[in-house]
C-alpha cells in the first residue's frame, strides 16, 4: 500500500506571477519534473501566454495526519523561479505536458493555448533553456473562432506524435512534430484525452486515444478510418459530464466527472470493472494511476482535496487540500509526486513511495 513520505508548501515570488490568468475547470496548466538526485523538483506553470519555472526544495521532512489521514503540509522554501525563454502564445495557455525526448538528456515539452496553437521545444534534463529543435503548429483553421480550454498529450512510445483537443471545435489533431496527419472529430465537447499504453495494441505502437466528450468515453484509433477512427463509444448517465480520464501502463482506462465517481475499464471488453461511487465531495477535474501500484489511484476534485485511494477495494489511503482553488495539477510520469499550484500562490508538492518496492 502507497505511504505520503512527505507534503511541502512553497509560495511563488508575488513578482513573478502578480495576477496569475483563471484558466478553466480543468486543471492542465501545470507539469512537475523530479530533478536527478530528487533533492528538489522543476514545477513548470502556464499564466497568461507564458510559461514559467520554479524549482522546488524536496528535503527529508516529518510527515502530519489530521483527522481522517488529511496531510499537513510543511513549509518548503522555493530555490530559484523563472520565466522560461521559448516562443511565446499570443492567447491563455490551457495545458502543459512534459514528456522524454530522444537521449537521456533530453526532454520535451508541450504547451497548447484556447486556440489550439501548439509550441513544442526540447530542454536539457534539468529543464534549462537550450538551442534545440522548437517547432509550432497551427490547426486547420488558423485559430480562427471562439477560444476555449485545449489538451495536449505525447504518444508514451513516441514523443514525436501529439494529439491536441480542442473543446468548442469537438476536434482531435494529430501530429508528428508539425505536420498534420489527421482530425478526429468528436460529437461532444472534449474534457479530456489520454493515449493508451503500447500493450494494448499489441504491436508495439501507441496507436490508440482515450477521450472524455460530455458525458461519454471514446476510443479512438489512428489506424482505421472507419467509422471516422471511433471504435468504441461507452456512454455513462446523461448530463453526468466527465472531466478526466487517464490510462494506467496495463492498459486499465480510468474515468471521473461530475457524478464524482471513478470508473475504471477494461480495454480488452470495454466493461467497466471498479466503481468507486462519491469518492470525491465534488466534481472530479483530474486522475492519475500510481506509477508504483497500479490499484492506487490519485484523485483531484474541483474543490482544494487531493486522495490517493485503491480502487478495487474503494478506500481512501490518504489526502491533503490546497488552499485554494486549484490552478493547475499534475502527477510525474514515471514517479509518484505530485505537484499542485493554488489561485493564492502557493505550490504544494507530495511526494509518495510503496514500500512493498523495496
Amino acid at each position: 500500500m502507497l505511504e505520503a513520505k512527505s507534503l511541502r508548501k512553497a509560495l511563488i515570488p508575488p513578482s513573478l506571477i502578480p495576477n496569475p490568468s483563471p484558466g478553466n475547470l480543468q486543471s492542465t496548466r501545470l507539469a512537475l519534473l523530479v530533478n536527478g538526485d530528487a533533492s528538489s523538483c522543476s514545477v513548470f506553470i502556464a499564466s497568461g501566454c507564458r510559461v514559467y519555472k520554479i524549482e522546488v526544495s524536496m528535503d527529508d521532512s516529518v510527515v502530519t495526519k489530521g483527522k481522517e489521514s488529511l496531510l499537513i503540509p510543511v513549509q518548503a522554501h522555493v530555490i530559484r523561479s523563472s520565466e522560461v525563454d521559448r516562443c511565446p502564445h499570443r492567447s491563455e495557455i490551457q495545458s502543459v505536458v512534459l514528456a522524454e525526448g530522444d537521449g537521456d538528456n533530453c526532454l520535451v515539452m508541450g504547451t497548447v493555448d484556447s486556440y489550439g496553437h501548439l509550441i513544442v521545444s526540447q530542454l536539457d534534463a534539468v529543464g534549462s533553456d537550450i538551442d534545440r529543435l522548437s517547432y509550432s503548429v497551427l490547426p486547420k483553421d488558423s485559430g480562427a473562432g471562439e477560444g476555449s480550454w485545449s489538451g495536449v498529450c505525447f504518444s508514451p512510445i513516441h514523443w514525436s506524435t501529439a494529439a491536441v483537443a480542442r473543446s468548442f471545435c469537438k476536434s482531435i489533431d494529430i501530429y508528428d512534430q508539425d505536420i498534420h496527419i489527421r482530425s478526429l472529430h468528436t460529437l461532444w465537447y472534449p474534457a479530456a484525452l489520454s493515449f493508451l499504453g503500447s500493450s494494448i495494441t499489441g504491436d508495439g505502437s501507441s496507436s490508440v486515444v482515450a477521450v472524455a466528450e460530455g458525458s461519454q468515453l471514446t476510443i479512438w484509433d489512428l489506424r482505421t478510418n472507419h467509422n471516422g477512427g471511433c471504435v468504441q463509444r461507452i456512454c455513462g448517465s446523461v448530463g453526468d459530464l466527465i472531466y478526466a480520464v487517464c490510462c494506467s501502463p496495463s492498459g486499465a482506462v480510468a474515468v471521473g466527472g461530475s457524478d464524482r465517481t471513478v470508473t475504471i475499464y477494461d480495454p480488452r471488453r470495454w466493461s467497466a470493472m471498479s466503481r468507486w461511487v462519491n469518492c470525491s465531495k465534488y466534481e472530479i477535474t483530474g486522475l492519475s494511476f500510481s506509477s508504483t501500484d497500479s490499484t492506487c489511484v490519485y484523485i483531484q476534485g474541483v474543490d482544494y482535496e487531493v486522495l490517493c485511494g485503491q480502487w478495487k477495494e474503494n478506500k481512501k489511503i490518504f489526502s491533503f487540500r490546497g488552499d485554494s482553488n486549484w490552478l493547475g495539477f499534475s502527477k510525474c510520469a514515471n514517479m509518484d509526486v505530485l505537484a499542485g499550484w493554488c489561485e493564492s500562490g502557493s505550490i504544494f508538492v507530495a511526494d509518495v513511495w510503496n514500500p512493498q518496492s523495496i
